[in-house]
């Protein structure tokens, strides 16, 4: 009977050990998705946007030169850095998955340094901030307004979801993306280990205090 106990002491343990695996990482989750061009004419963020999927409709696959990739910075990227793709003719589109804590909850402030010579456009959590329809390169400065995307926003805890939409025609250079939240005094850039803690979901934090209610369940009995 004992022998029985320990071992449903050790499947509760192991189906911790998977709630725990399934919580989100703490950090941003970037990507970057490049494909050619398929229509430039943008007169709003939803032109962007529908942009964007007209270039994933045309290419069903990413052809040679372009890519679906994750990024370890949100830093120096380019069609050319990360898809080892051409410097011309590009559709961009860059997410960022971040959380929230309680503590961090409240006023951000984002900031996307893009190379877009057809302009571009700036969503949070599917809401469209911004948009720029003139060449936008922001040449390592966030000086100039014109050129940049600089937005200011509440956020609750919980997680949220950043896409940066653009189109270049030619000379791809490097593009950024940086935070700088309610507790900080300085920008940030988003990357894979820059603390940004994702809210576990309730169902996972439900599963993970039943097992660890089980496990001490099943360790009182077989201390009796």
């Amino acid at each position: 009977m004992k022998s029985k106990v320990i071992r449903q002491s050790l499947l509760v343990s192991a189906t911790c050990l998977l709630a725990l695996s399934a919580l989100p990482s703490q950090a941003s989750v970037i990507s970057i998705s490049t494909r050619p061009i398929a229509a430039t004419a943008s007169t709003s963020a939803l032109d962007y946007l529908n942009n964007w999927n007209a270039a994933l409709s045309a290419n069903p696959t990413a052809p040679a030169g372009y890519c679906d990739t994750t990024l370890a910075l949100y830093s120096g990227v380019s069609n050319q850095a990360s898809c080892a793709g051409s410097g011309g003719n590009i559709s961009f589109h860059f997410q960022v998955d971040f959380g929230v804590t309680a503590a961090e909850a409240g006023g951000w402030d984002l900031r996307v340094g893009p190379d877009f010579g057809y302009g571009g456009a700036v969503f949070l959590d599917g809401s469209a901030l911004s948009y720029t329809s003139t060449d936008m390169w922001w040449n390592g400065s966030y000086a100039d307004p014109s050129q940049v995307f600089t937005e200011s926003v509440l956020l609750s805890a919980g997680n949220h979801m950043l896409d940066v939409y653009g189109q270049e025609g030619c000379c791809d250079g490097g593009q950024q993306a940086q935070y700088r939240s309610a507790t900080m005094r300085d920008f940030q850039t988003f990357s894979a280990n820059d603390g940004l803690n994702a809210v576990p979901e309730p169902t996972s934090l439900a599963l993970l205090g039943l097992g660890l209610a089980g496990l001490a369940s099943r360790r009182r009995r077989v201390i009796a």
